[in-house]
């Protein structure tokens, strides 16, 4: 076995790497830029490397210095995690030629399943179906459009190269294959060094379902059930789970067949993962199609872990030594079920913009270690408490000692509070996973743990990932790929809330008052005697008013009694409660007239004055504010990469001004409405701050 292993990325996957390096015994190296110079992963491995400055191409893409730092360190084997290498061939080769493992697949594999126009001519050759598509080179836009005319819309552009969602555009008619071939060419340039792009049909009622494969140096290779990946934003996945409500014990054996068929073609070993496109619409369940292979490990792969008991990461790693992998197809079981979201520094409720910045409070749900299974016990269904006792359709089975496993959840990130989500990386500030023995109960487990999340600094979609796993659509199991640009056309806005809770956090808000009114009376020195604090309260959330009693007796709200315990001390920033005996968790902060709570995916403003005050309210000015849609805004930190007009054009409104990069991706910028350019504040280049003006109109 290893000694020292090189964790060659950064963030939450290299502290998921070191953890289970640690469990076996192998002492780990962090490699770093100078903007995660002071980054868990840099303080939990033993050894620690500079790369170079923060950007990725002058720091964590530079595979010189990745050798380098694991020759000095004495390393003898080198973990890609996510792969900021991982689909090089020459990376894996100096690896070789260094006499340092590659913790991943040989290079002829990664060479095979890395280009996505020739990874498709293998699957078919190896009798996995593909979609319908044009594989060969395309000369310009010209031939662009007469090749996607050709295959009928609506079709989709792809990077070559690409992956995680980036260089990938959808396109329904001509003008969007105008719009969008040169900026897929850009993004595939940018990201992955190679403009090259291939469009295929787009299957409609799509769902994005994966096989997890594993294989060994011996010619072993198995795979891991599936997981459904279909809630997606901008093709970037949201959420992930492990099985898919959709996919039938037949449908999953030909899929797994057809991976694993895939990955013996090319010689494949370590952990990988076949993406498939599945339409929706076919019941028979043949309906699947081959996307890409990943040739590394995923970030949804604890939903995989969570399921099967097996630690992925452990495998790759003693696969790499040359083990075996100890455990045949028909010993793999899936128990339970999992979900994962990840958790974005974006803003939701502002077109889910990316953000930065430092994070003032970082504070996230206990977390648990999905409790493993070694390969060598897997057999016997035991280790450590875990069985591994149900079949492939995910319907959990009592565990070995009899019983069912009680749900948990897991957390894996790799930041800290006090840290800075940088411009430079992805911007996921952490995953979230449950398990649970149903689907629901992993819902609700999700529910409870989002609203016990607390982040504060950068924007995030804590509130959005809530109101995902609230909507009767996805609980439902009926998803799709366009499943958020279906339910949220208009944008996010807030999950819905019931009538209930709003008297729930009605008598909240009360209850808080009541206690900031009741510390404030206790203060010393003061005129006269103590006034006792009010025990009537109107609580306005949204437009409607709501008058609060609290008494000895307990808590009414629009004279009627509610059902609900909590506590409260001026200053907390969460309150737990109980109502109707189920558990509720809030986060509260003051404002100027009451408090702000959010819970259950979305922030409700309570106004709270005192019963006999409220009535004078309504004499208040409200305050108009001031009209800023003659300015093009910057909406997000990012660079400047086009400007489209100039200080007298005229343009129409939805016709694009300016393009912006950030987080590696870019943004049309259009008007909202026709008018004349007046000013121009900014030139290609620029780095633009949040907020920035970009021209004025007139």
């Amino acid at each position: 076995m290893f000694k020292k292993i090189l964790v060659a990325n950064r963030g939450e996957i290299a502290c998921r790497v070191m953890r289970t390096a640690k469990k076996m015994g192998i002492a780990t190296v962090a490699v770093y830029s100078d903007a995660d110079a002071r980054s868990p992963h840099v303080l939990m491995a033993d050894e620690a490397v500079r790369l170079g400055p923060p950007p990725a191409g002058e720091s964590y893409l530079l595979a010189d210095l990745i050798l380098l730092a694991a020759k000095e360190t004495g390393a003898d084997c080198i973990h890609p995690g996510y792969g900021f290498l991982s689909e090089r061939e020459s990376f894996a080769r100096a690896c070789a030629d260094a006499g340092i493992a590659f913790v991943g697949p040989p290079p002829k594999a990664i060479a095979a399943m890395g280009d996505k126009i020739e990874s498709k001519k293998l699957a078919k050759a190896a009798g996995v179906n593909v979609v319908p598509g044009f594989l060969g080179e395309i000369d310009s836009t010209d031939h662009a459009v007469e090749i996607a005319s050709g295959i009928g819309y609506p079709v989709m552009m792809k990077a070559s190269a690409g992956g995680g969602g980036k260089g990938m555009r959808l396109a329904y008619s001509e003008q969007d294959v105008r719009e969008g071939f040169e900026a897929t060419k850009r993004e595939g340039l940018a990201s992955f060094g190679d403009d090259r792009v291939f469009i295929e049909k787009f299957i409609e009622s799509p769902r994005h379902i994966e096989i997890q494969v594993m294989g060994d140096q011996h010619g072993n290779i198995v795979y891991l059930g599936e997981r459904e990946c279909s809630i997606q934003r901008r093709h970037q996945k949201v959420v992930e789970e492990a099985p898919s409500p959709f996919v039938t014990p037949k449908m999953r054996k030909a899929m797994g067949e057809q991976a694993v068929a895939l990955a013996r073609a090319v010689g494949y070993f370590s952990a990988g993962t076949v993406e498939l496109i599945v339409s929706g619409a076919d019941t028979t369940g043949e309906g699947f199609y081959f996307l890409e292979m990943n040739t590394r490990l995923q970030v949804e792969h604890p939903v995989t872990e969570a399921v099967t008991g097996l630690d992925l990461v452990e495998l790759m790693i003693r696969v790499a030594a040359g083990e075996p992998l100890g455990f045949t197809q028909d010993d793999v079981q899936l128990n339970g079920w999992a979900i994962e979201n990840r958790v974005y520094a974006e803003d939701p409720y502002r077109g889910f913009l990316p953000s930065i910045g430092r994070l003032v409070r970082y504070n996230p749900p206990e977390s648990s270690e999905t409790p493993y299974l070694s390969p060598s016990r897997l057999r016997e269904g035991l280790g450590e408490g875990r069985a591994a006792s149900a079949d492939l359709s995910g319907t959990p089975l009592p565990q070995a000692g009899g019983g069912q496993e009680e749900a948990y959840t897991r957390v894996d990130d790799g930041v800290r509070e006090g840290g800075e989500v940088s411009m430079f990386y992805d911007p996921m500030i952490a995953k979230l996973i449950t398990w649970a023995p149903t689907r629901e109960e992993a819902i609700d487990e999700q529910i409870a743990a989002l609203d016990a999340f607390e982040i504060e600094g950068p924007g995030n979609n804590i509130d959005f990932l809530s109101a995902l796993m609230q909507h009767p659509r996805f609980r439902s199991g009926n998803i799709t790929t366009g499943f958020i640009a279906e339910e949220y056309p208009d944008g996010f806005h807030g999950a819905p809330a019931n009538a209930e809770l709003i008297e729930a956090l009605a008598a909240i808000a009360a209850f808080a008052a009541t206690a900031e009114a009741d510390r404030a009376r206790r203060i010393d020195g003061q005129l006269g005697k103590r006034l006792r604090p009010p025990s009537e309260w109107s609580v306005r959330i949204g437009e409607a008013d709501h008058l609060v009693s609290i008494s000895t007796d307990g808590i009414t709200v629009d004279d009627a009694d509610l059902d609900i315990a909590l506590e409260y001390t001026p200053g907390d920033r969460y309150v737990d409660a109980e109502l109707d005996d189920a558990p509720l968790t809030v986060k509260i902060s003051r404002t100027r007239t009451g408090f702000k709570l959010t819970t259950r995916g979305a922030s409700h403003v309570a106004r709270v004055l005192p019963a006999h005050v409220a009535p004078y309210a309504q004499h208040m000015i409200t305050k108009i504010p001031p009209d800023l849609s003659k300015f093009l805004l910057c909406p997000m930190p990012g660079l400047l990469m086009r400007l489209d007009v100039g200080a007298g054009d005229k343009v129409e409104a939805g016709q694009p001004l300016a393009v912006v990069e950030a987080m590696k991706m870019e943004n049309i910028l259009r008007a909202e409405k026709a008018g004349t350019v007046k000013s121009v504040n900014a030139a290609p280049g620029d780095s633009l701050a949040v907020d920035a003006v970009i021209l004025e109109m007139e």
